[in-house]
């Protein structure tokens, strides 16, 4: 299939499933290609035919905006340089959950959740620990006999107990010697479970700014927002206090001011946040498509976060009260 029509087809699934879907973003260099939300579920969406394709510095730009968003982050592909995307499999790329159309599809349209993940050295499937170590109790069934059941270590059964995922061959060991089911469904939309103890991520992005984005930054500090820039989105950076967060955008390129600021609007209307892009000069517009444009002379006047969030949201109701 490709790529635009998996694109298509990725969209065309989240909305039958009742999500409110962006436009695929059309923009070159671009760390995602749509957003998605449902009630509380937002979702931060890349969609490749083949995932070898994705890469690390896209991995780290996606888990950040996912951490500032509240969103889970998904890769969808078809195919890697070792084979398919199999079905009901949630395999992983640089922490980021991968997963097939198909799979995606029989989970929000069937509700057939995929229950076996890859990690290194195999598959593997999720155990509810509770449930195992209660029905262990239960019975009065040692550690070492389970392990003994299993071909595992008593220290491994005790990790079972405790969250960690089993190789497939043992979890049906486990179930057919405790005559009832112990292996629960992996959520697609965050990572897979872990193998052991994880190395901590630095999920900081580098990116290089010119001076007027940084007088832009420095405004925004200022105010007591604080900045994490972006190099892979169509805006510059997210702007957090502690009541909101804002996409920021920088509009120094005039003749694609109205492609970004729609693209912007797009996506804080699904994520349900506020944009603002903050333009070199003053203009007569308040806003493009709901984007609220403020001027860095406007911007540098503000003394509070409070008065830019009250300026944003009423530049961006002028253009709701237009429509």
């Amino acid at each position: 299939m490709h790529r635009d029509e998996l694109i298509d087809a990725v969209r065309s699934v989240l909305a039958r499933s009742g999500f409110y879907v962006s436009r695929p973003l059309s923009m070159r260099g671009i760390s995602f290609d749509i957003v998605a939300r449902l009630d509380d579920r937002l979702l931060i969406i890349k969609i490749l035919s083949n995932v070898d394709a994705f890469s690390k510095e896209n991995a780290e730009e996606m888990s950040t905006l996912a951490d500032a968003l509240g969103a889970s982050a998904l890769l969808i592909g078809e195919r890697s340089g070792s084979g398919e995307i199999e079905e009901s499999i949630v395999y992983s790329r640089f922490g980021i959950p991968i997963i097939s159309l198909k799979t995606l599809a029989d989970h929000l349209l069937e509700g057939v959740p995929p229950f076996i993940f890859a990690a290194p050295g195999g598959l593997y499937v999720k155990l509810d620990g509770d449930q195992l170590k209660r029905a262990r109790e239960e019975r009065s069934i040692s550690l070492g006999t389970l392990a003994d059941i299993a071909g595992v270590s008593r220290r491994t059964i005790q990790m079972y107990e405790s969250g960690m995922g089993a190789m497939i061959d043992v979890a049906i060991r486990l179930e057919e010697f405790l005559n009832q089911p112990i292996v629960t469904a992996v959520d697609p939309f965050a990572p897979p479970a872990p193998r052991g103890k994880e190395k901590h991520v630095d999920r900081t992005v580098k990116v290089e700014v010119d001076l007027f984005g940084q007088e832009v930054f420095r405004s925004l500090q200022g105010l007591g927002f604080s900045i994490q820039p972006t190099a892979r989105c169509p805006f510059e950076a997210l702007s957090r206090d502690d009541r909101i967060v804002i996409l920021t955008g920088l509009g120094k390129d005039e003749s694609r001011l109205v492609e970004k600021a729609m693209v912007v609007c797009d996506i804080a209307r699904i994520a349900e946040r506020c944009s603002v892009i903050i333009i070199e000069r003053s203009s007569s517009r308040t806003n493009i498509a709901g984007t609220a444009l403020v001027s860095r002379d406007e911007l540098g006047k503000l003394t509070e976060s409070s008065r830019l969030y009250d300026l944003v949201n009423e530049r961006s109701e002028d253009d709701k009260g237009k429509s």
